[in-house]
């Protein structure tokens, strides 16, 4: 899938032509980055963005005590993709933001960490009060 940032200074394609799973998280740390009623990421396998004068980032520590790496654009600030690293080791997957992608399939999405919604959840998805099961 093709990406791109809101002004297009940073544009990527995903290693797959698809996610493996798309979530919508309530919760409020990806309500403030989302600056919305939640959160939307689909997952990838690890890639890594080229790392030009567009790309910025900054490292974040999960509740969990992992650290997230948070890339955005550093022109127009479009959140682009996170990359959680567990035990010191590569990550395994990216977390893209579901709005810089296009052509995304939205029907399918997981809705996690509901217990924290300010919006309604629609009935007959997949719902997770916290983190998902799987």
């Amino acid at each position: 899938m093709d990406g791109s940032c809101q002004c297009g200074a940073v544009k990527f394609t995903t290693p797959t032509p698809s996610p493996s799973i798309l979530y919508h998280c309530h919760c409020t740390d990806c309500r403030k980055q989302s600056a919305s009623a939640f959160g939307t990421s689909a997952i990838f396998p690890f890639f890594k963005l080229s790392e030009g004068d567009a790309v910025s980032s900054f490292i974040r520590t999960c509740d969990s005590g992992n650290k997230q790496f948070c890339y955005f654009c550093s022109k127009c600030g479009t959140r682009l993709l996170h990359a959680q690293v567990v035990d010191g080791g590569e990550p395994k997957v990216v977390a893209v933001k579901g709005g810089v992608l296009e052509g995304i399939d939205w029907s399918k999405a997981w809705h996690i960490y509901c217990r924290s919604a300010v919006v309604s959840i629609p009935d007959g998805v997949q719902r997770f009060e916290t983190g998902p099961t799987r």
